[in-house]
C-alpha cells in the first residue's frame, strides 16, 4: 500500500496538535495524551477532570465537521481493515497505553518535549515496535 506525502496537511495537523497540547498544559496543568483523556471521561474519577476531557473528546469529533463547513468536503479517511480489527486494535492500544504509562501522543507530543526520562524509552520502544509490526503483517502474513 502506499502512503500519500502531504507535507502541507501533515505539517498544519503537527502544528494544531501541538498548539493544542501547548494550550491544555498552559490553560490547565494538563498532558494532552488522547488515550488518557479517554479513558478518564470513560472510567471517571473525578466530576472536576470530566468537563474538560469532554470538551476536548468533542473537539475532536467535531473537527471534521467543522473542516466541512470550511471547505465542503469531508477529510478522506481509508481504513483498510475490518470493523473487528479496529475494534481488536483500539483494546490493544488500550492495553498498551495502560501499561505504558501513556499513549503516543502523550508520551511523544509532550512527554519528549518535557524530556521526561519515562517518555525517552517509551517513543523508541514505540517506533521499533510499530516497525516490527508493520513488518510482520506486511511480508510475513501478505496482508
Amino acid at each position: 500500500m502506499e502512503t500519500a506525502f502531504t507535507p502541507f496537511t501533515s505539517f498544519g495537523g503537527g502544528l494544531a496538535i501541538g498548539l493544542g497540547a501547548v494550550l491544555l498544559m498552559l490553560g490547565l496543568g494538563r498532558i494532552f495524551g488522547a488515550t488518557g483523556i479517554m479513558s478518564g471521561a470513560v472510567f471517571i474519577t473525578s466530576r472536576a477532570e470530566l468537563s474538560w476531557r469532554l470538551a476536548l473528546i468533542a473537539g475532536m469529533v467535531l473537527a471534521p465537521v467543522t473542516l466541512f463547513f470550511v471547505t465542503g468536503q469531508m477529510p478522506v479517511v481509508n481504513v483498510p481493515v475490518s470493523p473487528a480489527m479496529i475494534v481488536i486494535g483500539g483494546v490493544i492500544v488500550g492495553l498498551g497505553a495502560s501499561l505504558g504509562s501513556g499513549c503516543t501522543s502523550g508520551h511523544g507530543v509532550c512527554g519528549l518535549s518535557r524530556l521526561s526520562v519515562r517518555s525517552l524509552v517509551a517513543v523508541p520502544t514505540f517506533m521499533v515496535t510499530a516497525a516490527i509490526t508493520v513488518f510482520i503483517i506486511r511480508h510475513v502474513f501478505g496482508a
